[in-house]
């Protein structure tokens, strides 16, 4: 009777809560939510997808020649000096018919049967000479359409005081028929021996820039100039990075013919005496040329011979000689070499050697057959160049060793 006393009880008392009970209110808004749950087990690895395309790699992408201009952006101080001296002018693309602007030469007059419109490139021209490349980019041997002429002249080279010679036209290779133009070694940037540039037949190989520019010896820019900081460019001081270009052939020979070393032998010329253990850049800023800084009346080396070689200096045999102020190189740098004009008689060619010891014994400077020039200078550049090309008295071999012997040793009147 109790038990169902109590249990009517709990079910009126049940029956009042919801009868009081009010309406559903506005859901409120949603808490913040709770810790992650622990992770569950990996579910299974489903099968690989195809394989993308392959990323491209920066260094390569990056590393392309983007032209002197691009470097003169940052660079324009050294810029406008390198373009005064005569690297870039090595080659000269012809545009709308008008000749390259030198910084110190003009070219006024062409190859007969030629006008401007029938050149493509100007080989050299900055101060020694300059030879022409016709549309189809062979070296201009001839008349146009014409071959066999050996007589006919097609370089021109320009005037020479010291030698006085006025400018005027002498041959090259006259007469052979279709010269490939196969110098973009030495006279362009980032030149390969593949190919044509601009599919031109007579020009054998490519390049990216004309004439040697800052990205022959530092490298192609690409990287440097997206990253400066991050990518340095190449800074090779060792002589083998100039002997590249100015050197004919192996170092162990110096080449000569027609009574002269011929042209751009300075590296084989140093090579075989004690100055090879020197770097280049120790006498010249490769930025500035000998000629732009001769123009500007500037000393034309970094240093100069007495202040390595004071004792030599102090102690001058002739006394002539050193009340006029000769200089060191006229006798121990002397113009043995030959780029555009040369005259035997005179012991003077238009270039000068970078060959310097002095032998006093020695006259003669080539072998007997005249192709290859003797390691050491002898009295017939060291000293006829003036004492029997005109410009000092005459003077015979014996008179020559005799001076030349013990020239920087002490004597009389000198400590």
């Amino acid at each position: 009777m109790k038990k169902w006393m109590l249990m009517s009880l709990m079910l009126g008392l049940m029956l009042l809560v919801v009868a009081c009970t009010g309406p559903q209110g506005v859901k409120g808004p949603e808490g913040p939510a709770g810790p992650p749950g622990p992770e569950g087990p990996q579910g299974p690895i489903g099968p690989a997808g195809a394989e993308g395309p392959a990323g491209k790699d920066a260094s390569s992408e990056g590393a392309k020649y983007i032209g002197d201009q691009t470097c003169a952006g940052c660079h324009k101080e050294l810029y406008d000096m390198y373009m005064k001296s005569g690297h870039p002018w090595k080659l000269n693309k012809i545009v709308a018919g008008q000749p390259p602007q030198y910084p110190f030469t003009k070219l006024e007059e062409l190859p007969e049967g030629y006008t401007w419109d029938n050149i493509l490139y100007v080989i050299g021209g900055y101060n020694w000479k300059a030879r022409f490349v016709d549309k189809d980019g062979y070296i201009i041997t001839d008349e146009p359409g014409k071959t066999g002429n050996a007589e006919y002249l097609n370089q021109w080279n320009f005037a020479n005081k010291i030698l006085e010679k006025p400018a005027g036209w002498v041959t090259y290779k006259s007469g052979t028929e279709k010269l490939a133009y196969d110098c973009g070694t030495c006279h362009a940037t980032g030149y390969s021996p593949n190919g044509n540039q601009e599919n031109i037949s007579g020009l054998v190989g490519t390049w990216s820039q004309d004439g040697i520019r800052c990205e022959e010896c530092h490298g192609p820019g690409g990287l440097h100039a997206t990253n400066p900081q991050g990518f340095e460019m190449k800074i090779q001081r060792d002589p083998e990075e100039c002997g590249s270009c100015h050197r004919r052939g192996e170092a162990e020979n110096v080449n000569a013919k027609d009574g002269f070393i011929d042209h751009h032998e300075q590296y084989e010329e140093l090579f075989q005496g004690k100055h090879s253990v020197l770097e280049c850049v120790q006498c010249h800023d490769p930025h500035k040329g000998v000629v732009q800084l001769r123009q500007a009346g500037e000393q034309t080396t970094r240093i100069k011979c007495e202040q390595c070689h004071a004792e030599q200096a102090r102690l001058v045999k002739n006394e002539i000689h050193a009340k006029m102020g000769v200089a060191c190189i006229e006798c121990h740098m002397p113009r043995i070499v030959k780029t555009a004009w040369g005259d035997v008689e005179k012991y003077s060619g238009d270039f000068r050697t970078h060959r310097m010891a002095i032998n006093p014994t020695q006259i003669a400077q080539f072998s007997e057959d005249g192709t290859i020039a003797l390691p050491e200078i002898g009295l017939d550049f060291a000293c006829r160049h003036c004492h029997g090309g005109g410009l000092g008295t005459t003077k015979t071999d014996e008179e020559l060793i005799a001076g030349a012997t013990n020239y920087h040793s002490a004597h009389d009147g000198q400590p």
